[in-house]
C-alpha cells in the first residue's frame, strides 16, 4: 500500500518528462504560462526532466519541438498537464491511456461545478482513468507547485504572483484562486512551502490520497488543507487517523454557514455537509481546525519549526519587555484554554537575585524597557529550567534602546536548540521589526506580530500534543 501510493503520486511532484497538452505561443494563455513555468525552471537548473509541448497547430515554441498529438510523445513521458477546453478532454485522456502515461493534471474548468453536462464529462474521464490505472489531479484547478523539483502548473505568471521558497509545509487547496493567493502571501511572509496541490473538483486524487502520500514525505513536517467538502467521509477519517499519528494536519474548512455551503457547491461542485459533523471528525482524528487563513499559517509555522518539540502540558510562561504586551498575552492564555504557569520558588529566587530591582519576576516576567539581551537570557534560563513551565512565549519589542538585536536573536535560537520546551516569539512593530523577525525565524524560532497570535499558535501545539498522548 505504502509503495503503491508513493509510486503513483511521484510523477505529480517529480516527473521524468512532462507533456503540456494545450501549450501555446500566445502570451498570457494558460497553456503558455504553464509552458513558460517549466521552461524557466529548466533554465534555472531546477526542473531536471524533459518538457514536451503538445499542440496540433504548432511546430515549435521558443526553440522547443511541439508534438502534434499525444501519440507522438517520447516514451519517458510520465505526467500529462492538460489545459484544453472541457469537451476535448475525454478524447485526450483516451490518448493518454493509450500512450501509457499514468498521471494527469487537468487544469481545465467547465466540469461538475457547472452542472449535469459537466458531471457527465467527469464520469467519462474517470472511467477512462480507472480502466487504465491513471491518477488525476483536478479538473478545475491550478495543479501542483514544488520549488525543489521545478514542477509549477500554476497558470499565473511570476510577474503577477510570487512563488514562495521551499520549506517543510505542504499546502493543499480545493480552490485554485485561494491556492495562488496563499502562495503569493507565503512568499511575501517568508514562509516556505515544500509542496502545493490544488485539486479543484477532486475527481480522483483527494485529501485522503494526499495525506497517505505526505505521511511518507520526509521533507514535509506539517500538512495544511483548505477544504470545501469531503466526498468519501470514511476514507478521509481513516487517512487522517493514520497521518496525525506521524505529523500534524491543519484544516481550514469553509462553508460553515448556509450561505457558504451554497457558494462551495457552485464553486467546485462540493457537498459541504453539516459543519458540526466536520468539527466532530476533526476532533476524532486529531486534525486541528483553523479559524481563518492567518491562523492556518500561524499553526503551520509553529509546527514546521517545533513538530519534534511539543509541550508536555498546557502551562505557559511569558517573558516580555513591555508590560502591556504581557497583559495581552495573559488574556490570550485564558481565551485559548491554556494555563499560566506557576513559577517555582527556585525560579523566582533565581530571577530576583539576577535582576535589577525594577525588573518584575513572575509570570509574566517583565524585563522592562531598559533591558539588554543578557537580562532576557537570565529570564529564559529560569523558565527553561522550571518544571512548572511547559512552553515559553517571549515578547521582544526590538524598539527598546539598549537591546542588542543580534544578541537576543542568538540567545533565543540557542535556547530553542538546547531546551526541550518549545519557544515562540512575538515581535510587534513595523519594517525594522519584521527584518529581525525574519532572521529569528531562519534560526528556527517562529515569530508572531501580536501576543494573541503567538499564544494561539502555542495552543495548537498543546492541542496536538494532548491528542497524541490520548492515542498513546
Amino acid at each position: 500500500m505504502v509503495e503503491k501510493i508513493v509510486e503513483e503520486m511521484r510523477p505529480f511532484f517529480d516527473p521524468k518528462a512532462v507533456a503540456i497538452i494545450g501549450a501555446t505561443n500566445k502570451k498570457g494563455k494558460v497553456g503558455n504560462v504553464i509552458f513558460e513555468n517549466f521552461k524557466m525552471n529548466k533554465e534555472r537548473g531546477v526542473f531536471k526532466g524533459n518538457i514536451y509541448p503538445v499542440n496540433p497547430k504548432l511546430d515549435e515554441i521558443e526553440g522547443y519541438k511541439v508534438y502534434k498529438s499525444v501519440e507522438e510523445l517520447p516514451e519517458d513521458t510520465d505526467l500529462a498537464v492538460i489545459s484544453i477546453p472541457a469537451p476535448f478532454v475525454p478524447d485526450t485522456m483516451r490518448q493518454v491511456a493509450k500512450k501509457g502515461i499514468k498521471s494527469a493534471i487537468i487544469i481545465t474548468g467547465g466540469f461538475g461545478e457547472l452542472g449535469e453536462e459537466g458531471k457527465k464529462l467527469e464520469r467519462e474521464i474517470l472511467e477512462i482513468a480507472r480502466e487504465n490505472g491513471i491518477r488525476i489531479i483536478g479538473p478545475n484547478c491550478v495543479g501542483v507547485y514544488v520549488p525543489d523539483t521545478g514542477v509549477d502548473t500554476v497558470f499565473l505568471p511570476e510577474s503577477k504572483m510570487d512563488r514562495p521558497k521551499s520549506g517543510p509545509i505542504a499546502f493543499v487547496s480545493q480552490s485554485g484562486a485561494f491556492a495562488a493567493a496563499m502562495l503569493d502571501w507565503a512568499a511575501m511572509a517568508g514562509i516556505g512551502i515544500g509542496k502545493m496541490v490544488s485539486y479543484g473538483n477532486k475527481l480522483d486524487v483527494d485529501d485522503a490520497d494526499l495525506m497517505d502520500y505526505f505521511i511518507h514525505d520526509e521533507g514535509i513536517n506539517v500538512v495544511t488543507f483548505y477544504i470545501e467538502g469531503v466526498k468519501e467521509g470514511r476514507k478521509f477519517i481513516e487517512a487522517a487517523k493514520r497521518i496525525t499519528q506521524v505529523k500534524p494536519v491543519i484544516a481550514l474548512k469553509s462553508g460553515r454557514t448556509e450561505y457558504g455551503a451554497k457558494a462551495a457547491s457552485s464553486h467546485t461542485g462540493s457537498l459541504a455537509g453539516a459543519d458540526t459533523i466536520y468539527d466532530a471528525v476533526f476532533k476524532q482524528t486529531g486534525v486541528i481546525r483553523a479559524e481563518d487563513f492567518e491562523h492556518m499559517f500561524d499553526l503551520a509555522k509553529a509546527f514546521a519549526a517545533l513538530k519534534d518539540k511539543l509541550p508536555k502540558g498546557a502551562r505557559i510562561g511569558i517573558i516580555t519587555d513591555g508590560g502591556g504586551a504581557g497583559v495581552m498575552a495573559s488574556d490570550a492564555v485564558a481565551k485559548f484554554g491554556l494555563k499560566m504557569a506557576d513559577l517555582s520558588e527556585e525560579t523566582l529566587k533565581y530571577l530576583k537575585e539576577n535582576f535589577p530591582p525594577h525588573a518584575v519576576p513572575g509570570n509574566p516576567t517583565d524585563v522592562v524597557g531598559d533591558t539588554d539581551a543578557e537580562r532576557y537570557r537570565i529570564a529564559i534560563e529560569g523558565f527553561v529550567n522550571d518544571p512548572n513551565v511547559d512552553a515559553i512565549l517571549v515578547i521582544v519589542l526590538f524598539q527598546v534602546p539598549l537591546l542588542e538585536e543580534e544578541k537576543i536573536i542568538d540567545i533565543l535560537a540557542e535556547y530553542q536548540k538546547k531546551s526541550d520546551k518549545p519557544i515562540v516569539a512575538v515581535a510587534m512593530g513595523g519594517k525594522k521589526t519584521d527584518h529581525y523577525a525574519r532572521i529569528l525565524e531562519d534560526k528556527g524560532v517562529p515569530v508572531y506580530p501580536t501576543p494573541e497570535r503567538g499564544v494561539r499558535a502555542l495552543a495548537g501545539l498543546v492541542k496536538y500534543a494532548e491528542y497524541l498522548r490520548r492515542g498513546a
